[in-house]
């Protein structure tokens, strides 16, 4: 390599942290803007109106929100769609208001937040892609690297999902936090400077194996969010219905969430399309183990864990189906499965040692 093509790689690397630093700014911003969201959003005095209008002020049963909109010179109540609790039993709850919880000023504020967190996006992607100029590869030959564009990955699913008209505005704050978290770990602790890889990396499979790899676990922790979410949701309903007072701050957030129905659905289905990829990620990882070492399988630890992840996700789609695991279990089978996934990439890559150690942090 020239000097001056060395200088120019540098200039790259130095770019990319600027733009990954950049972006985590934008996302505090955005994080406190969702803050903002939600404080605003509980004065709303929609859950009570509509408790009112419904006769369920007693506490009996969860309250369900409406949307407020001007006609002329008058508020219009609308009254929400009704979902269908999917786990067992006969409980009919409707979905909550979201985190502006229908006031005006809850929603300028979130509108503010995902503007922020389109430009921190952006920002953020643009850094992943200078340090893959810098290195001239793709920009997931270390912890480092994978955990930036994994971030990347898992909020540009977000925007996509945003963009397609989903209501998913309520994951907003979530992942912010959680991508802060990502890039403050990586930027402290994982932060590897650019280099080349080893002959083994040196391989298109690269580009397939690891990037697939990366947008599964992206959409596996949106599905996980969905199933945390659930199971606070669901038992703030069960304790509504079993004639309990939950706290109020608890009140006040859990009931903007979309309703229990609603959030297992959400997550069984992020899950269950991603699945398939997961599968082809493990095999496409066997043929180029194939290639580089001469063997498909050898029980190494990141093998090993791809495939418990895999047999833990294919249990949760299974036990999903048969309606005797719908709702907790299954959702708890869930989070499971992705705690499998976490260790694989943490865990694995840290504390244990194998053929995929090479890559270091």
């Amino acid at each position: 390599m020239t000097p001056l093509a060395a200088e120019v790689n540098e200039n790259l690397a130095q770019i990319s942290n600027y733009l990954v630093y950049s972006s985590m700014a934008v996302y505090t911003l955005a994080f406190l803007a969702h803050i903002a969201e939600w404080t605003f959003g509980s004065r709303s005095k929609v859950a009570r109106t509509a408790a009112a209008l419904t006769g369920q002020a007693n506490g009996t049963a969860a309250a369900p929100a409406v949307q407020v909109r001007s006609k002329g010179g008058t508020a219009v109540l609308d009254k929400p769609k009704v979902v269908t609790r999917s786990a067992p039993g006969t409980r009919d709850v409707p979905d909550g208001p979201g985190a502006a919880g229908g006031t005006a000023e809850g929603d300028l504020y979130g509108r503010i937040a995902i503007s922020l967190t389109v430009l921190g996006f952006l920002l953020q992607a643009g850094g992943v892609v200078a340090r893959a100029l810098s290195v001239q590869r793709a920009p997931w030959g270390n912890m480092y690297e994978f955990s930036i564009t994994f971030s990347t990955v898992v909020l540009g699913a977000y925007l996509l999902l945003l963009a397609l008209k989903k209501n998913v505005r309520w994951l907003g704050l979530i992942l912010v936090t959680t991508v802060l978290l990502d890039l403050g770990i990586a930027t402290t602790w994982l932060y590897t400077e650019s280099d080349q890889l080893v002959p083994a990396l040196h391989s298109y499979w690269l580009w397939i194996h690891v990037s697939t790899a990366i947008f599964c676990g992206s959409v596996f922790y949106i599905g996980a969010a969905g199933a945390v979410l659930y199971l606070l949701r669901d038992f703030y309903e069960a304790k509504l219905a079993g004639g309990g007072t939950p706290s109020k701050i608890s009140t006040s957030i859990l009931e903007r969430f979309p309703s229990a129905a609603s959030l297992d659905k959400f997550s069984y289905r992020i899950n269950a399309a991603v699945f398939p990829l997961w599968t082809f990620t493990i095999i496409a990882g066997a043929i180029w183990a194939g290639d580089a070492w001469g063997r498909y399988w050898g029980w190494d630890p990141k093998e090993v864990w791809s495939f418990v992840t895999w047999v833990a996700y294919a249990a949760y789609l299974h036990a999903r189906a048969t309606a005797g695991w719908k709702g907790r279990k299954a959702a708890y089978l869930a989070l499971f499965a992705f705690a499998c996934w976490i260790w694989n990439y943490y865990g694995v890559n840290i504390l244990l040692s194998g053929k995929h150690s090479y890559a270091g942090v």
